[in-house]
């Protein structure tokens, strides 16, 4: 039933679309109205970053403005090709150019991997007009380009495709008879189509290359069928499931650690506990998540409720022994208390402006009656007189100076009166009252 002719094609590939009205999707950059939408229409091309998930349509949007543009087209991958490649593609765009006075179009798949050597190297091209670049990348343009090079190109974003993006291009698969599977009589049942739908997180790639694998499984399970039906059963057996996103180096790393903080700051425990298991599904360092919820005990929660530094504290010390999967709960534990528990920043404040005073005001001296008096002469200095032991007076307390001189009216710390801070803020008053 599979066409000898296909064969060798995958079903993405061989239903990538052909022309601006055959796009699903990303119609925020593509539309009528839109600066790229415009160039293709018309036929202009100019140089661009495309910046978005795995199968969300860079390849495609860059063979389809050359195709509209009629400029010759150029593309390697910056996985496999460097400035070698990049001398015998410039070689052949001067031949063009003197031809044709045409500029040639390059497309460089994952051009992040260039390191910034190589990315100066097309900054020559792109002056002169010989080159329009086109590059495609899933990581964040402003951490993994040179700015030459993004000063020169436009950064367009794509986003992952929408559900009904995706239904949308395996419908259209399944019906079309050209490129598609029409000719293989497909009958997806709803409940599949949605487990399809879901598994490819807005991937046309992903879908696709599901539908087909799918498609053929059902095939080699009922030989002889005249319909290939792919039901719940077939579509579990058959798909892959794609891996979460995420790239420790890389924009996805803070993005998720900025999450949980935020969740974690906000007092949200559902949403920090499905944070932490997003970057521990994938793969994420359990310890530097520990790390960072210690660093978040003593920021966003402080005194308001000290026995959180120390639950902070206690999750990464049980991860260290028991490792995973077991010490994970250990790390859930942690990330719901501090979720939950009452919040101040106020020692955070206080150590910004204890540092800004020490950088503005420099080195003060300790004052005399607080300094230490090992020796002699220290004591004939003057070092340590005067100073008064707090347990030799009622409940060990007694006015005396301890900030340099200059600073005795500087305030730092400001207890609030959430948590256990209201029950300093409470001792502090009384301290200043008596």
């Amino acid at each position: 039933m599979r066409p000898a002719d296909r064969s060798s094609i995958p079903l993405a590939e061989r239903m990538r679309p052909q022309s601006v009205e055959e796009l699903v999707g990303q119609e925020h950059i593509t539309g009528p109205e839109t600066l790229l939408g415009r160039a293709m229409r018309a036929g202009r091309a100019f140089s661009v970053i495309f910046w978005g998930p795995p199968g969300s349509g860079k390849t495609t949007l860059a063979r389809l403005v050359a195709k509209h543009s009629g400029l010759p087209f150029r593309s390697f991958s910056a996985v496999t090709s460097g400035v070698k490649e990049l001398r015998e593609v410039v070689a052949m765009a001067e031949q063009t150019k003197a031809m044709s006075g045409k500029s040639t179009i390059l497309f460089v798949d994952e051009i992040h991997r260039f390191n910034k050597a190589q990315q100066d190297a097309f900054l020559p091209h792109l002056e002169s007009g010989l080159i329009i670049l086109m590059g495609a990348t899933t990581q964040n343009p402003s951490f993994e380009l040179i700015p030459p090079l993004l000063s020169r190109s436009r950064v367009l974003t794509l986003r992952p495709l929408s559900k009904d993006a995706i239904r949308k291009i395996i419908w259209r698969a399944i019906h079309d008879s050209a490129r598609g599977l029409g000719d293989l009589n497909v009958e997806i049942i709803p409940d599949a189509l949605d487990m399809l739908v879901a598994s490819s997180e807005g991937d046309a790639r992903i879908a696709l290359n599901n539908l087909e694998s799918a498609v053929y499984y059902a095939i080699e399970q009922n030989a002889g069928g005249s319909r290939v039906v792919l039901d719940l059963n077939t579509m579990a057996s058959s798909i892959h499931m794609r891996p979460l996103p995420y790239d420790k180096d890389g924009e996805e790393h803070y993005n998720l650690i900025s999450a949980f903080h935020k969740s974690m700051r906000g007092s949200d425990v559902q949403a920090s506990l499905y944070w932490l298991y997003r970057m521990l599904e994938a793969g994420e360092d359990p310890l530097f998540i520990a790390r960072r919820m210690i660093r978040f005990a003593s920021e966003d929660i402080g005194l308001a409720d000290p026995q959180a530094l120390q639950m902070a504290v206690a999750a990464f010390e049980a991860f260290e022994r028991v490792g995973s999967p077991e010490g994970e709960l250990a790390l859930a534990e942690a990330a719901a208390y501090l979720a939950s528990a009452p919040k101040s920043n106020a020692l955070y404040v206080a150590e910004k402006e204890v540092k800004e005073e020490i950088r503005r005001t420099g080195a003060r001296p300790v004052p005399l009656h607080i300094r230490n008096a090992p020796t002699r002469l220290m004591k004939r200095l003057g070092y340590g007189k005067g100073y008064l032991y707090p347990h030799n007076y009622k409940d060990a307390k007694v006015e005396q100076e301890y900030l340099p001189p200059g600073l005795r009216k500087r305030v730092f710390y400001r207890p609030t009166d959430r948590g256990f801070e209201h029950q300093i803020r409470k001792r502090l008053l009384k301290k200043k009252e008596t």
